[in-house]
């Protein structure tokens, strides 16, 4: 069947179209026409946009939001609060992992995002056994997201040591681990899965936790030829000088002078680059994964974003740690970290556009939908048919035109601006609310009452 819809604007490649007409069948975006007739068109509104995607999530992490919060050490950073995350990881299993990536994913939908990469390593049972299904806790994942109606891009990651010097993983750590061969094997059984709203990719975990001839082989394994590859890299200052002890040279740097880093690539964080580092990765075509509200709440530092942008990097934005699940936070703080730094306003702009909420939505989509690997974040022909519909009736879009609907929305407040979701075709969310949250949302807060008696 095919479905016909009309706005007054919807976000193109090129900026906002006028009267746009968008036909929609078998959940692709079949034609797209600017200044058309509505002619029957079901009216979504005045502003629509297409949906974001999230290139970095850590699912099961959104249950203890708000958990790490009281200080442990004087000298709390990354490295104790990954602690307090090693604990809770200890107590999911697959039925937890299901139900809260559930709940997180219609919370995303209901925020504006569409689709979602899942850096996933909760591989094996508490006790570091695996699974008779090698694929358990990844099956989960791809559960939740069916149930929940967002697009997945599942991101199963290599992790085999604790640190650059090939240390054994800790105990807390074992359940993450697999042996190259036994991944590649679950990527290979995890690829005959996919399909419009399921893709399959690899992630190897950090420079740290992957040695070099392990990442030689599944870069050369034929299963990546045209997959994203995600990798955590320079997050910490500590991890950058023991790159520098270990291997003499800084993450960045080394992974672009031993890997064929291309469009494929997601360099998740790369926060501490030199600016010879963040010209080279722009080079690349790559993409740069940020999470700004994670690399706050963790005290990672800042993203040289103008240095980056100025070079032609490509980035995307991905909630992380799931302490906020919300794209326009995300990149409202990406733009108020740049002007805490240089002590200016608006410094993401582009020659073609003085909005900044333009040029980080605009932009965001596009690297987004790259790491994805997905025909998705665009409003042409053939594109995956996500899109979100802004709420004409908000406070906050009154008397706004096309020139600053896109600023309003980023930067004007915490409301929820997004009304109705669509993904591949089918509305996941209508004025507010998701097809299913009541009964997704049960199954979250049992979950989570059961875990906190485990404590």
């Amino acid at each position: 069947m095919m479905a016909n819809y009309f706005a007054d604007h919807i976000w193109l490649p090129h900026g906002w179209g006028e009267k746009v007409r968008v036909d929609v069948g078998a959940g692709r975006l079949l034609e797209v026409a600017e200044s058309a007739e509505r002619e029957g068109a079901e009216y979504l509104g005045r502003y629509v946009l297409p949906g974001m995607p999230n290139l970095h999530s850590h699912a099961f992490q959104r249950a203890m939001a708000g958990l790490a919060e009281r200080q442990t050490n004087p000298e709390d950073s990354f490295w104790t609060w990954r602690e307090t995350m090693y604990a809770f990881a200890g107590r999911i299993g697959p039925d937890e992992l299901r139900a809260i990536a559930a709940q997180l994913y219609v919370e995303m939908l209901k925020a504006g995002y569409t689709h979602v990469c899942e850096f996933h390593y909760l591989h094996h049972q508490l006790d570091g056994k695996p699974y008779a299904d090698p694929a358990t806790m990844s099956l989960a994942l791809i559960e939740a997201a069916r149930e929940a109606g967002i697009g997945l891009t599942l991101l199963p990651v290599l992790y085999m040591t604790g640190g650059f010097d090939g240390r054994p993983l800790s105990e807390r750590q074992r359940r993450f681990g697999f042996e190259v061969d036994a991944y590649l094997r679950l990527i290979e059984q995890l690829r005959k899965m996919e399909n419009s709203t399921l893709r399959v990719g690899v992630a190897l975990h950090s420079l740290r936790a992957v040695p070099e001839k392990a990442m030689r082989t599944v870069l050369e394994s034929g299963l990546v030829d045209a997959a994203p590859i995600h990798i955590h890299i320079a997050e910490q200052i500590g991890e950058v000088q023991d790159c520098l002890a270990l291997r003499n040279a800084r993450p960045v740097e080394w992974l672009l002078d031993h890997a064929p880093v291309d469009p494929r690539w997601c360099l998740v964080h790369a926060t501490h680059m030199t600016s010879v580092e963040t010209r080279r990765l722009a080079e690349t075509g790559a993409v740069a994964g940020l999470c700004p509200t994670t690399e706050a709440n963790l005290g990672d530092g800042l993203f040289p974003l103008k240095t980056y942008l100025d070079a032609g990097g490509a980035f995307g934005i991905g909630s992380d740690s799931q302490i906020s699940v919300s794209p326009v936070e995300e990149l409202r703080w990406l733009e108020y970290g740049q002007r805490l730094a240089t002590r200016h306003r608006n410094v993401t702009v582009s020659e073609s556009s003085a909005s900044v909420g333009e040029n980080l939505w605009g932009d965001a989509l596009f690297g987004g939908a790259q790491a994805c690997g997905a025909n998705i974040g665009t409003f042409e022909a053939s594109a995956r048919a996500d899109l979100i519909v802004l709420d004409d009736a908000a406070p906050q879009l009154v008397a706004r035109d096309a020139a600053n609907a896109l600023d309003t929305f980023v930067f004007a407040g915490n409301a929820n601006l997004v009304r109705h979701v669509m993904v591949n075709g089918e509305w996941a969310v209508r004025d507010g609310r998701h097809r299913d949250e009541e009964r997704i949302a049960v199954g979250f807060r049992k979950t989570v009452e059961s875990l906190a008696q485990r404590a």
